[in-house]
């Protein structure tokens, strides 16, 4: 997408399009047929206000005049059929699609979803599952059969006990009985997360169904956040022919440890971990939950410094010794909420920020009830299960199916998508179910694309928004075609422009010389001297400077009247000037030479000389449209204007 940095166009890019003007708006001034009103330009006006440096362009005529142009300008982007150009018509709807996402999302919702998501990465729950395998395609009879047994385990689990229930009933096939550890936030599909996070503790849920299937949790345990730790360890493995030497070995390494041994030399050296040895041991940020080894995890959270390690212990991996290298709380919130809100959009939550908006959307097409769908259940047959479903020939296709703002859909254009939906996996289900649920992402589907389409005529923002950006490519367009590239391109023309108006391009006066600055005047006293008496600055820089201490810098070369390190007052004579004050310091130079002004050749004043040549080619150019395009302005209005600007 290209960069419209055009605030030399007409300030900056302006919110110009409006859908509807009220009664009491009126009409400032007309460009042939076309009215500009007041509303539009006091927005404008007031809108770039604070960016205007010229000071004569606050005044309301000379904002206007400039405003006219740039009226004009568009006026005549739209005659020469810019608007119409495929690029820009590409780029206009790319960019108008990017923007409606911000607009089509319920931000009630999304921030909800997001201080919800944050609370749960503060905290960690520890449970048990009982999953019931089900596919998501599966039929009402299969769907129930597994709801009823879901029900029965716990029943089982309530008189019996979870875990004893669970042990007993894990197949690793149909069932699965699992423990899943401390787990927070993300870690979890959105509704088991949800389950799991508002069971108390002790309790086993209500039975629920997932993609997977339905489960029962087991909450046993709730906790703060452990935050992160960054640790390294040193692994021995065990061996069923050596566990005594791995044990007597690590507590070996231990001792040297203690001795005050490096921790990261004797990782490399022993630790059978051969992933992290040859980095001392260390390993990638953990979090509480993350790690298969609970062992493992409660030590290393237990360290409490920086540098700190651990004595030996024993986990289902083998014997280790960690070293603490770094601990992080869970962050503000504030300071996380950008990346809180990417995870919820890409997470399973995401579908309710979906079904919020297509709710919301129902009520603004007053969409209030399903349409009867029998006509399609009559005509589905079981070809469509093998996707070789087409429609009958007596098809009804004009009759009306819903209405969605100014738009009608028929029979026709639902049956064309019930068509393109056998494409996709389906199991055999009642056609009631398949029709109704086919027809409700259909009828989302075209309730955010009408949406989406209308969302310039429907909410002002955008509206203004995209009118901007539009305005703006516009302009963009007409003015690199009609100045940028023309100016670059005719060299010519400039060239003959430089001639025309050399006087303008005169090389300011400018010394080959060397500046001492310090705030230690003595000092500068004392480099005057060995100027006078033609010390170069290599031979002086020892003598006023050491390596501990700098009380002189020195800048040489060709160096303009308005350059940095010289001063105002400063005379352009060759020799050794006095000492002079200079932004809270001091300075003495030494010219070497005077270079006086001199008129400069095309090549070296070039990038000049276009610049100046495209603003002439500009302002003849609007004036251009000054004479093709009628402007009439409306003076009592414009007087109306200037009171009501006064008076804010």
């Amino acid at each position: 997408m290209r960069v419209c940095g055009f605030l030399t166009l007409f300030l900056t890019a302006f919110f110009v399009n409006l859908n509807a003007q009220t009664q009491k708006d009126k009409i400032l001034f007309t460009i042939d047929n076309d009215s500009i009103y007041t509303s539009e330009f006091l927005r404008v006006y007031n809108k770039n206000l604070d960016l205007v440096q010229d000071e004569s362009q606050k005044e309301v005529d000379n904002y206007l005049d400039l405003f006219v142009n740039y009226k004009l300008k568009l006026k005549e982007a739209h005659a020469l059929g810019f608007d119409n150009n495929p690029n820009y018509l590409r780029e206009l709807s790319s960019y108008k699609r990017q923007l409606a996402k911000g607009f089509m999302k319920d931000t009630k919702v999304t921030d909800a979803l997001v201080e919800e998501a944050y609370e749960r990465i503060s905290y960690d729950v520890n449970a048990n599952h009982i999953l019931v395998k089900l596919a998501e395609t599966a039929s009402p009879q299969d769907t129930l059969a597994a709801f009823n047994k879901i029900n029965a385990l716990r029943d089982r689990a309530l008189k019996e006990g979870f875990e004893k229930v669970r042990q007993e009933v894990h197949n690793g096939q149909t069932i699965y009985g699992e423990k899943l550890g401390y787990f927070s936030g993300f870690k979890m599909v959105y509704n088991f997360e949800t389950v799991a996070f508002n069971t108390p503790v002790g309790d086993i849920s209500k039975p629920f169904r997932t993609r997977f299937g339905y489960h029962i949790v087991n909450v046993l345990d709730k906790r703060e956040s452990r935050g992160e730790r960054t640790v390294a360890h040193i692994m021995l493995v065990n061996n069923n022919n050596s566990a005594e030497k791995a044990e007597v070995k690590i507590q070996e390494i231990y001792q040297k440890l203690k001795q005050g041994e490096d921790f990261e030399a004797l990782a490399k050296q022993f630790s059978d971990d051969k992933s992290t040895a040859s980095n001392g041991g260390k390993l990638a940020p953990i979090k509480g939950g993350q790690l298969r080894s609970q062992e493992f995890e409660d030590v290393a959270f237990s360290l409490e410094n920086i540098g700190d390690f651990s004595q030996p212990f024993k986990s289902d991996y083998g014997w280790h010794i960690v070293k603490l290298y770094d601990t992080k709380l869970i962050p503000e919130f504030e300071s996380i909420k950008s990346d809180l809100i990417n995870k919820v959009e890409r997470d399973d939550r995401s579908k309710l920020i979906d079904e919020a908006l297509t709710t919301k959307l129902k009520k603004h097409y007053n969409i209030t009830s399903t349409p009867d769908l029998s006509y399609f259940e009559s005509i589905l047959n079981d070809s469509y299960f093998t996707k070789t479903w087409f429609l009958p020939p007596n098809f009804i296709g004009k009759k009306t199916l819903v209405v969605i703002g100014k738009r009608t859909f028929s029979y026709k254009h639902f049956a064309d998508y019930l068509m393109k939906s056998q494409r996709n996996p389906t199991a055999k289900a009642p056609f009631k179910t398949i029709v109704n649920n086919v027809y409700n992402n259909f009828l989302n589907e075209n309730l955010i694309r009408y949406h989406e389409n209308n969302l310039e005529y429907e909410n002002e923002e955008f509206a203004n928004i995209v009118g901007e950006y539009r305005d703006g490519l516009l302009l963009f367009d007409l003015m690199e075609n009609t100045i940028w590239n023309a100016a670059s391109n005719d060299i010519l023309a400039v060239k003959e422009y430089f001639e025309s108006h050399k006087a303008n391009y005169i090389s300011n006066e400018k010394i080959d010389a060397v500046v001492a600055s310090s705030s230690n005047k003595k000092a500068l006293k004392k480099v005057a001297k060995w100027f006078e008496k033609g010390y170069d600055v290599e031979k002086i820089k020892p003598l006023v400077n050491s390596e501990d201490k700098i009380d002189v810098l020195f800048s040489t070369g060709i160096l303009e009247r308005n350059h940095q390190t010289l001063p105002k007052n400063l005379a352009f004579n060759v020799g050794v000037s006095k000492i002079l004050s200079h932004n809270d310091s001091y300075v003495v130079v030494k010219i070497n030479e005077v270079l006086p002004k001199k008129q400069l050749e095309f090549v070296e004043a070039k990038g000049a000389v276009i610049n100046d040549y495209q603003q002439q080619k500009e302002i003849n150019w609007v004036n251009g449209l000054h004479e093709k395009y009628e402007v009439d302005i409306d003076e009592k209005v414009l007087q109306e204007v200037k009171n009501q600007i006064k008076n804010n």
